[in-house]
């Protein structure tokens, strides 16, 4: 049965799928108890979960679905959604993501309340209740992304301003809305007034990245980003992306270094640049590594038993 329409957020939650299980469920149905609408874009799942969601919601009328005959990534995903969308606010949620009771309205009243917020994020956390990396950043310059990978970060309390961790989830939680810099994809609700001045996503990505690429975009636009610690949403991360993890770093690195490429290569020299990228591919190699020799790992323990 669908909700009163004046409990409703005016907001289109658009929710990407690739073989996100039967998590994505539970998904579709806090969305649904909060927003106007709900529009999953299947990017040709392989598993049930594509019918198993019109088999749950089919009839109600909030709840809608485009199934793409490719998987097309992300960005492109979540631009065919955007399309189809009918109201101001957009949420774009990951299908792993499930939102507080309240969240939604709370997010939309932190991004109404001063027309110059273009896009809000809400309190990422795992299932155990601790806050997710991610949620709130600053943007991950080479320089800072330099100082994450080789743990300089641990230095941050001699010198802040030269090791500053661009990951701000250890730091206290704030008690109201604040801007930063960038937030996670896996929950980004934005002004759709915004993301027309931004342009929308930039499907020159695959997987990862994109989100800081569109967060970038904001700001160079003027838009605020805020994060709002009130607005608690879990994010089972890695549902959708545990059973392929070299394909995933694979996007990943070169989501980095099409990120680096096209925001800082006017601000770093040519060789500093060249350095950056070949860490970026170094780091991959290390990735690919680890992720085999995990794998072997597991296969030698279960054929010892």
């Amino acid at each position: 049965m669908d909700i009163a329409a004046q409990d409703l957020q005016p907001v289109s939650v658009v929710i990407v799928n690739h073989n996100a299980g039967p998590l994505i469920i539970e998904c579709v149905r806090r969305a649904l108890d909060q927003a106007q609408e709900v529009i999953v874009v299947d990017n040709a799942s392989t598993d049930s979960s594509a019918n198993d969601l019109m088999h749950c919601f089919s009839r109600n009328s909030q709840f809608s679905m485009i199934r793409l005959e490719k998987n097309s990534g992300f960005a492109a995903g979540s631009n065919t959604g955007l399309n189809a969308t009918t109201q101001p606010y957009i949420l774009f949620l990951n299908p792993d993501c499930i939102l507080g009771p309240d969240s939604l309205r709370i997010m939309v009243e932190a991004i109404v309340s001063e027309s110059g917020t273009g896009m809000a994020g809400g309190y990422l956390i795992n299932p155990d209740g601790s806050e997710q990396g991610g949620g709130r950043r600053a943007m991950p310059t080479p320089w800072r992304a330099f100082v994450r990978a080789f743990g300089l970060y641990r230095l941050e309390k001699y010198w802040p301003r030269l090791f500053f961790d661009f990951h701000l989830h250890k730091q206290p939680l704030p008690r109201s809305p604040i801007e930063v810099e960038a937030i996670s994809g896996a929950l980004m609700l934005v002004r759709r007034e915004a993301a027309n001045d931004a342009g929308w996503w930039d499907e020159g990505y695959f997987l990862h990245c994109e989100d800081l690429d569109w967060c970038m975009r904001f700001k160079q636009k003027n838009w605020k980003i805020v994060f709002v610690p009130d607005a608690p949403v879990t994010h089972f991360q890695g549902t959708c992306s545990h059973s392929r993890p070299f394909f995933v770093a694979w996007h990943k690195h070169k989501g980095m270094v099409r990120f680096y490429r096209k925001f800082f290569h006017q601000q770093y020299p040519g060789v500093l640049m060249v350095m950056v990228i070949s860490g970026v591919w170094l780091r991959f190699a290390a990735t690919v590594t680890f992720y085999a020799m995990r794998r072997s790992y597991q296969k030698l323990k279960l054929k010892h038993g």
